[in-house]
C-alpha cells in the first residue's frame, strides 16, 4: 500500500488578500481547513505545512500538521510553486523521512471534500502520474475571452468555423483543490508538471472556488455555510 503524505504551502506574503493563508474564514485561519480534511483521510498518514512564516507555522502546529520552513528565496511573489515542493520532499529525505506520493492541499480551496482527495489518490497508478483537479466553465477563448490591444479589444482565440457558444469545445477551469503525484515525479519535473501524465478528477463548480481576492474569499464563505461542508 502507497505512503500518502499531504503538503500545504502557505507562503507569509500575499499581495491580493493581505495575510490570506490565515485570514479568518467561518471563524477559523484558512489554512485550518486543508489541515482538517487532510487529518480526516485515512489514506493520508502525515500532514506537513511548508511556510516562511513562522506565525503560520505556529498556527499550523496547533491544529496538528508538521511544519517545514521555507527560504525566503522559495517565498516571493515570482518563486515557483515546484521549487517550494522540491524543497518540501528534499527536506524530508534529508530527514530520512520516506513515503510514496505528494499531495498537495493548497488554502485556498476550503470547499474541498474528503471524497475529492480519495478519488485522486485512487487514480494514481505509476510515477509518471500527476492528478489535477478541473470544473466547467461559461467562459470560452473563442466567444467571451478578450485581450486588450491599445484602446481596442479582440477576441483571445479567433475560430472563423464556429458561430455560437454551443457548438465549440469543452472548456474547464484549473483549480486548486489537489495536485497529487508520486514524490519521485516532483523531483523530476524541469519546469512544469505539464511535462507528466496529467490527469484529473471533475470538481462541481460550486466547490471550485480558488480564493485570489477578497470577492473569492466571501463568495466562498458564503457557499461554505449554506452547503454546510
Amino acid at each position: 500500500m502507497s505512503l500518502n503524505y499531504a503538503f500545504i504551502f502557505a507562503r507569509g506574503g500575499s499581495k491580493e488578500l493581505k495575510n490570506k493563508n490565515i485570514k479568518l474564514f467561518n471563524g477559523k485561519p484558512l489554512i485550518y481547513y486543508s489541515i482538517n480534511l487532510a487529518k480526516k483521510i485515512k489514506k493520508i498518514k502525515k500532514i506537513f505545512v511548508s511556510s516562511d512564516s513562522l506565525k503560520i507555522l505556529k498556527i499550523a502546529k496547533k491544529y496538528g500538521a508538521e511544519t517545514i520552513l521555507r527560504p525566503e528565496s522559495l517565498s516571493g511573489d515570482n518563486s515557483s510553486e515546484i521549487e517550494a515542493w522540491k524543497h518540501a520532499v528534499k527536506y524530508l529525505q534529508e530527514k530520512k523521512e520516506y513515503f510514496d506520493n505528494f499531495l498537495s492541499l493548497p488554502c485556498t480551496s476550503p470547499l474541498r471534500i474528503k471524497k475529492d482527495i480519495n478519488t485522486a489518490i485512487k487514480k494514481l497508478k505509476n510515477k509518471k502520474d500527476i492528478i489535477v483537479g478541473i470544473s466547467s466553465t461559461n467562459k470560452s477563448p473563442n466567444f467571451n475571452m478578450v485581450k486588450k490591444r491599445g484602446t481596442k479589444i479582440q477576441l483571445l482565440k479567433k475560430n472563423r468555423n464556429l458561430f455560437n457558444r454551443q457548438k465549440s469545445q469543452k472548456i474547464f477551469d484549473l483549480t486548486t483543490i489537489i495536485y497529487a503525484c508520486n514524490h519521485k515525479f516532483v523531483l523530476d519535473i524541469k519546469k512544469s508538471y505539464w511535462e507528466g501524465n496529467v490527469k484529473f478528477i471533475e470538481i462541481p463548480k460550486l466547490r471550485s472556488i480558488d480564493i485570489d481576492d477578497i470577492f473569492d474569499f466571501r463568495l466562498a464563505e458564503i457557499i461554505y455555510k449554506k452547503i454546510n461542508l
